[in-house]
């Protein structure tokens, strides 16, 4: 499964951010089940970066939320993420996808 968490970033707000995006790549790396967690950058918009990161299954990604550590790291920076869908699986993981409150 992966995961893409967006994020707008101003040019006099990067250090900051990158200092706690960088802090919850670490935590991530350390959770169990996560395969890789990388911050990202992209190559035509420089203030918009992304944290991805790849999971044995959907509950180790929803389990790495848990808990007072990820409250401390995580969500401070996650509340600031672009509003958007952001979990992914390969089609034939996912079966019928049928959107919320439908």
């Amino acid at each position: 499964m992966l995961a893409f968490s967006r994020f707008r970033v101003a040019p006099d707000a990067e250090a900051s951010f990158v200092e706690r995006a960088e802090a919850a790549v670490a935590f991530f790396r350390f959770r169990p089940g996560n395969v890789s967690a990388d911050l990202v950058r992209n190559l035509d918009e420089p203030d918009l970066w992304a944290i991805q990161t790849v999971w044995e299954n959907v509950g180790s990604y929803r389990r790495a939320y848990n808990g007072y550590e990820a409250k401390m790291v995580l969500v401070t920076l996650m509340s600031e993420a672009i509003d958007e869908p952001s979990a992914y699986d390969l089609p034939d993981a996912v079966g019928d996808n049928i959107p919320r409150g439908e």
